[in-house]
């Protein structure tokens, strides 16, 4: 029996917005959320009165969020937690002489458990001005969501815990025909990075990946290049203008060489293109919360679903073709012949390429 019996893909921001907060109004034992970003806005506060509510009625409700990335304090949550409600603020931000060492790394990861029986995961922060981003976002019914349960349970455990036995949280998760992908701050290990080059790797015929941002290290850059080298096709879509200007600056120093290597290179236009996903001949595919960068595979707590659903594959497929349809190629003329004060900076920032 499969675990999972229905799932949907969404990329826009305010219909999965709306489709968790029903999912949430429908709860009835439990509500565990995970997510980088909670800001105190109009989609913030919706979510927050929605979850106050079940508390309220009895509905345990667990929220972990990471406190850089999160602009709320805790008596944001007052109300929630006087009603029996769980918040953490994963790993708070420590002003101590090692300021960066502490505080760089993150919890990046975006879920939403409820009952055993639901689960989301994929790119969408809990903010409003995202709103007109696109996103990816992945809803699955069935008992995959006790997977998800566990690695929740296992990350509110060490939401302030610097030193932990990191085996235990990057153990792959097997359910049925999907895998669970986990990372966590480690220059060694990088389980996510080694899973993706393994997939691009044993591509036969095409490898389309969506990221806002776009700075792989050598291992991962080899793999794509080797890969067009056996004539698979490699299409990497990013925004033209990612949210993080700095990003981009360095990301544009790698598109020339690797556009020379044979990978194809796609802007995507009408607004920040900030989904995370990957698909493999069609038949693979791996969707969650972490960029094509350093910082995502170094330094960053990270989850990524990879399957072979015929049914999702299909979906996605639908969202990239959509994706590539509003996107132009990027033009190697127009990059080899740019300012040399653009070339400067580049140069400038590339040492920093890890921290970004």
């Amino acid at each position: 029996m499969s675990p999972v019996s229905s799932f949907r893909l969404i990329n826009a921001p305010e219909k999965y917005f709306e489709d968790m907060l029903r999912d949430i109004s429908d709860a009835k034992r439990y509500i565990y959320m995970e997510f980088y970003k909670f800001y105190n806005d109009k989609i913030g506060n919706s979510f927050r009165d929605a979850l106050v509510k079940k508390a309220r009625q009895g509905v345990e409700v667990k929220v972990l969020i990471d406190s850089w990335g999160a602009d709320v304090a805790e008596s944001y949550f007052q109300e929630l937690t006087d009603n029996g409600g769980e918040v953490q603020f994963f790993t708070k931000i420590k002003f101590v002489i090692d300021f960066f060492t502490k505080n760089h790394r993150r919890n990046h990861r975006k879920m939403l458990i409820i009952d055993d029986h639901i689960s989301w995961i994929g790119s969408g922060n809990i903010t409003e001005y995202s709103l007109s981003w696109r996103e990816l976002m992945l809803r699955l019914e069935g008992e995959i969501a006790l997977s998800f349960k566990k690695v929740f349970n296992l990350d509110f455990k060490i939401y302030n815990t610097y030193l932990y036995e990191k085996n235990s949280y990057i153990r792959l998760i097997r359910h049925g025909d999907y895998e669970i992908v986990r990372d966590v701050p480690s220059i060694t290990k990088k389980r996510i990075n080694r899973k993706f080059i393994q997939l691009i790797k044993n591509a036969d015929h095409e490898v389309i990946i969506e990221t806002p941002y776009f700075l792989p290290g050598y291992n991962l850059r080899k793999a794509l290049m080797d890969a067009c080298k056996r004539g698979v096709e490699v299409t990497v879509i990013v925004p033209q203008f990612s949210d993080v200007m700095l990003i981009d600056i360095i990301r544009n120093r790698y598109l020339g060489p690797l556009h020379q290597e044979g990978l194809k290179f796609l802007y995507y236009l009408p607004t920040n293109l900030h989904s995370k996903a990957m698909l493999v001949d069609n038949q693979v595919f791996a969707i969650g919360s972490p960029n094509f960068d350093y910082r995502s595979f170094r330094y960053m707590h990270e989850i990524v679903l990879i399957g072979r659903e015929p049914a999702i594959i299909a979906q996605l497929r639908d969202h990239m073709d959509e994706t590539i349809r509003e996107s132009i190629p990027f033009n190697y003329q127009k990059w080899r012949y740019r300012p040399r004060l653009q070339k400067f900076v580049e140069w400038l920032l590339l040492p920093f390429r890890h921290f970004f």
